[in-house]
């Protein structure tokens, strides 16, 4: 379970010192359980990555808290992260190791001995369909190979909560088809909390059983994808996300001149 409360965030908007700072996140607030996919859903800018960030303990958070599994990510930083697996939007493979040889290498950086890593390799290729990558240098892997491999090396160490951040940019429909598939096993056959960001609605419309609609850093509304229609009165999940992200006015047609 990922658990997040009052989270803030702001940075320098530039150069200037008279210039405001850009405020990513104001007062979040929001709960990913276990054995369900929750999505944050917003435009760019909404905070999604920022959030994301701060829950992966890659950045500090100027106020609130975020908890894995209890666990204080500010407070104990190294034991939440061995409680998580991370896709970020920065994929990181080394270009000269082979696929298996990213994999088995972070999962010895979590700790794992090395005959476990390997074994772990070995059965997440199954899961992911990328045998015939692993003995591959990454280096000009394809996107869909790209995300296949940064995935496998996410789960590696078998972690309770799963962390993607937009996964499917730049992925062709077979990859992204591939995704959606791995992260439901996830959910239905070993109960994780798996949390992704996305300014794509129709993946979130397929793959959540939960949604954070971000907008300005904050959370506008949260529910399941009927809840949040019912709140809307919409039966087109496009048209209630922009009442909910945009507001009435955003999604009112615009009168004939």
């Amino acid at each position: 379970m990922i658990e997040v409360q009052a989270l803030c965030k702001q940075f320098a908007s530039g150069p200037g010192r008279r210039a405001p700072p850009v405020q990513a996140v104001d007062g979040l607030s929001f709960t990913a359980a276990d054995g369900c996919i929750t999505g944050l859903l917003g435009p760019n800018g909404a905070g999604k990555t920022t959030t994301l960030r701060i829950a992966a303990g890659l950045i500090g958070a100027d106020a609130g808290q975020v908890r894995v599994d209890g666990i204080d990510v500010a407070g104990a930083p190294a034991a939440a992260q061995a409680r998580m697996g991370v896709l970020s939007d920065a994929r990181g493979l080394y270009p000269r190791l082979t696929a298996r040889e990213n994999i088995v290498y972070y999962g010895r950086l979590h700790g794992l001995p090395a005959v476990v890593a390997r074994r772990r390799a070995e059965a997440l290729a199954d899961m992911l369909a990328m045998r015939e990558l692993l003995d591959r240098r990454t280096e000009g892997f394809s996107q869909g190979e790209r995300m296949k491999t940064a995935l496998a090396r996410a789960l590696v160490h078998d972690p309770p909560n799963i962390v993607l951040d937009e996964p499917t940019n730049g992925l062709d429909v077979l990859a992204t088809r591939a995704l959606r598939q791995t992260l439901r096993r996830l959910r239905d056959e070993q109960g994780k909390c798996i949390v992704f960001s996305s300014h794509v609605m129709q993946e979130v419309e397929r793959l959540c059983d939960r949604v954070v609609v971000m907008a300005g850093g904050r959370a506008v509304a949260e529910g399941t994808l009927s809840e949040l229609a019912a709140r809307t009165g919409q039966a087109d999940f496009e048209e209630t996300f922009v009442r909910l992200a945009y507001g009435q006015a955003a999604a009112a047609p615009q009168a004939a001149p």
